[in-house]
């Protein structure tokens, strides 16, 4: 596979409901939280998969989203090929404070899919 999947986001209402829901049920390792909307980083216990991160809306109208990110070498050309086949573009390309450069679009049905460089 070209471009592997290498994190994925659970954003919702509460934050703090949702990291103990996953913790629990999962055996999840949840991080302290960094950086804004309460974004927790989140690890498999048994150190098999992917990382990725539990945090709350940005905004209280928006209902949150589930995703996964593909690891590509330049989100902003990434963007424009999605672009050019259908998808939307949410936001990006944006970095991270101390961390990489993301983006999100949306596939040609809706989903929410992370992009990160």
């Amino acid at each position: 596979m070209g471009n592997p999947v290498v994190h994925f986001e659970i954003f919702g209402k509460d934050a703090e409901l949702l990291c103990a829901f996953y913790g629990d049920a999962f055996g999840w390792q949840i991080g302290e939280r960094v950086g804004p909307n309460d974004y927790m980083p989140v690890k498999p216990d048994s150190g098999d998969g992917i990382s990725g991160g539990i945090g709350t809306c940005p905004d209280a109208t928006y209902p949150g989203h589930v995703t996964f990110y593909i690891k590509v070498d330049d989100v902003a050309r990434s963007l424009e090929a999605i672009e050019q086949r259908g998808g939307t573009r949410m936001m990006g390309p944006d970095e991270v404070p101390g961390g990489p450069i993301i983006g999100m679009f949306r596939d040609p049905e809706g989903h929410a899919i992370g992009l990160v460089q």
